[in-house]
């Protein structure tokens, strides 16, 4: 973008970068004007409105210093939190580690469902055909008996086959090594299980 500028542009653009990184707040129009010695604010004016068409810029109505950076693209894919059993983005605000490139309608999933991604660690779910190393892909809601889920359960994260017996939720594995397993005190869904991407055979553990 920036060779798109000019010289001045861009040293106006550079200016009001370093000011916001210092002050967290942008220069106003007059203090731009006294760093580059003008005796006018026209010039700057006309300067910071090239910015903001060009799309350096981008300006907050009705404050004085209201110049930001350009919002940057929302990153394409679905959110990829670490690993499952090792661990479960516990609140909204956790960074996910990646985005998996995977439009939601091949899931067959509405666009604007809520997605997150694990990758899988172990051997608990072959028998449903999820194997170590795979990416996982689920949306936060309330299961079925017999979906496989993503749970912390006592504080544990797992990825099972969620069950009922006699209205007393558990959570079994698809591989007769593992038990199943029982909460003691709390069981929380995390989400449902709506699709799986087969790692490849370079693909990190």
């Amino acid at each position: 973008m920036n060779d798109q500028l000019t010289g001045r542009q861009q040293q106006v653009l550079g200016f009001i970068q370093s000011h916001h990184r210092e002050h967290g707040v942008a220069p106003s129009l007059r203090e731009i004007q006294a760093h580059f010695g003008l005796a006018s604010p026209f010039g700057i004016k006309r300067h910071v409105d090239a910015l903001i068409g060009k799309g350096a810029l981008r300006r907050l109505e009705g404050k004085a210093r209201g110049l930001l950076p350009p919002t940057p693209p929302a990153p394409a894919g679905i959110p990829l939190y670490g690993t499952i059993p090792a661990g479960l983005p516990a609140a909204q605000e956790q960074e996910p580690d990646a985005f998996v490139p995977l439009d939601p309608a091949t899931l067959g999933i509405h666009a604007a469902a809520p997605l997150f991604a694990l990758r899988v660690r172990g051997d608990s779910m072959t028998g449903a055909g999820i194997l170590d190393r795979d990416v996982v892909f689920l949306t936060p809601r309330q299961p079925r008996p017999r979906e496989i889920v993503a749970a912390l359960i006592d504080g544990e994260s797992t990825l099972k086959r969620y069950l009922l017996q006699r209205g007393r939720p558990f959570l079994r594995a698809e591989n007769p090594r593992y038990p199943d397993l029982l909460p003691a005190e709390e069981l929380v869904i995390q989400g449902v299980m709506v699709g799986l991407l087969r790692a490849g055979p370079g693909a990190p553990g």
